[in-house]
């Protein structure tokens, strides 16, 4: 085992990777199911964008303390008065590769003869009233794509819906049907849901007719799906095909959640369902309603999660915030003053859990002027006015998450370590940007303390324990007689700049 410290060297090893096998192996293990039917690209009407619908919003927490009723039929009687029946279709396109019969196999096309038209296409989902005058929330993967939609009613009366609007991204779309006389759901802040929290799943699974099913929340805040807006609402309350667009529900029969996806390796329930935030649900059908489109706000940062070791090494004693590894040059967060190596801890007035927190809270505000931002920096404790922008594109939210450091084992500082200066070859090699500045990192002794807190050949460091780094040279002698053997590096990587501790105290 190699047992130098950091040194310069003049080799690279390739690297390994492995992220394409953690996905086949989940691949494997389960199949992931969107609860519609309908796909391909949907249709929005633009016209007769007018005030938001008026809502019923109740906001206070649930009582935890109360006895477990013998019955919740007064609750489900209260939310399925609000849930409806969708039926979707799209008209018919010609086959691609028509019938051949055996003759014709054999000898050839024996005229001229025109493709058989594809059956039309249809599928069933559910949907929410939100308000009495005919305002239903839904996913955006039910009605996508569908030429007609219908709504039928818990009494009975079935009429053509016109899609509002849609937003791929939150998978949510707003349906509107002519009716004035309609029960709407309450709306519940579902910030405030805990797990444990008893709920019900409304919905139309597989078409036979509006069901519901009883659960608990089994987690929130899951990003299950790889999209950067997830903030899924996990449930063991049996969700089915045809559920999607359907309510979730509290024990007092108040709307947390749009039912969305279910992970099976089946096809049916496995205990595994997910929903889409009611208060994210919220902010998307009055943008839609009210605007047309849903606009989100940028911040410009490229934030991660704080390690128990981060935490230790910044002095942070408090649990959440999200570390801002990078901040984009003449973006919000630069124009306002914050700096790569502060933490969040709030953002607009809300504690931030970690880095996934900070991008919905972020995304979810509307850009404006003076969003307070409450920042640790250095051990102080300072509120940034930000004034947020539209968001250009969803890069500033793709940000890989920082790997997790394990028990080291070898001693010394960034010990089996090697670095070179940056030259053409390196560049070229590594596929490095032109103005990038920093010291490569060439070699990682595997099993190394380096290796297991996640650094890796191709990675530049661009300070260590915050002094910034522009030779080789000047990195060993940074790592030389260490005050502890506790090292703090902010790396470029290919998934984007972030700081990582490596930990050799406990090192054998």
């Amino acid at each position: 085992m190699n047992t130098n410290p950091l040194s310069t060297d003049h080799t690279a090893p390739a690297v390994a990777e492995g992220r394409a096998l953690r996905w086949a192996a989940l691949g494997v293990a389960s199949a992931i199911l969107f609860l519609g039917a309908v796909p391909a690209t949907q249709a929005k009407d633009d016209s007769g964008r007018g005030p938001a619908p008026k809502l019923s919003i109740d906001t206070k927490p649930l009582d935890r303390e109360g006895p477990l009723p013998r019955s919740f039929a007064p609750v489900v009687k209260k939310s399925s008065a609000s849930v409806a029946q969708v039926f979707t279709s799209s008209r018919p396109r010609m086959n691609a590769v028509p019938f051949q019969d055996p003759f014709e196999f054999f000898f050839g096309p024996q005229g001229p003869r025109r493709g058989a038209p594809a059956p039309r296409q249809t599928g069933a989902g559910s949907a929410v009233v939100v308000s009495k005058d005919g305002y239903l929330l839904t996913n955006n993967h039910v009605v996508d794509g569908a030429d007609e939609v219908k709504a039928k009613l818990p009494d009975g009366r079935e009429l053509n819906a016109k899609v509002v609007g849609g937003d791929e991204k939150s998978d949510i779309a707003v349906l509107k049907v002519n009716a004035t006389d309609l029960e709407p759901v309450t709306f519940a802040d579902s910030d405030k849901i805990e797990v444990g929290d008893v709920v019900f799943a409304v919905g139309n699974p597989f078409g036979i007719g509006q069901t519901v099913t009883m659960g608990i929340v089994s987690a929130t805040g899951r990003t299950t799906f790889g999209s950067p807006l997830e903030d899924f609402i996990q449930t063991d309350a049996a969700i089915n095909p045809g559920n999607s667009g359907g309510a979730l529900v509290d024990a007092a029969g108040r709307l947390v959640g749009i039912n969305a996806a279910i992970i099976s390796r089946s096809g049916g329930n496995q205990g595994i369902g997910f929903a889409i935030p009611a208060n994210m649900a919220r902010d998307v059908l009055e943008a839609l309603v009210t605007e047309g489109k849903v606009t989100r706000g940028y911040l410009g940062v490229l934030p991660q999660d704080i390690t128990p070791s981060l935490a230790k090494k910044l002095d942070l004693k408090n649990g959440g915030g999200a570390l801002l590894a990078e901040v984009t040059p003449r973006g919000p967060a630069d124009k306002a003053g914050l700096e790569s190596g502060d933490v969040v801890m709030e953002f607009n007035g809300k504690p931030i859990r970690d880095a996934h927190h900070l991008r919905i809270e972020v995304a979810r505000t509307k850009p404006t002027d003076n969003i307070p931002v409450r920042i640790r920096r250095d051990g102080e404790t300072k509120t940034l006015k930000v004034a947020l922008r539209e968001r250009p594109e969803d890069r500033e939210l793709m940000s890989g998450q920082p790997g997790r450091a394990e028990p080291p084992r070898d001693e010394g500082t960034l010990n089996g370590v090697g670095v070179a200066d940056i030259n053409a070859q390196y560049r070229q090699q590594y596929s490095l940007p032109p103005r990038l500045k920093g010291v490569l990192v060439t070699e990682v002794e595997e099993g190394s303390p380096a290796w297991d807190a996640g650094l890796r050949p191709g990675n530049v460091i661009l300070e260590l324990n915050r002094e910034p780094v522009s030779s080789a040279d000047q990195a060993v002698k940074l790592t030389e007689n260490p005050k502890d053997k506790t090292t703090l590096l902010k790396l470029w990587t290919p998934n984007g700049t972030r700081f990582l501790v490596v930990d050799e105290s406990e090192s054998k």
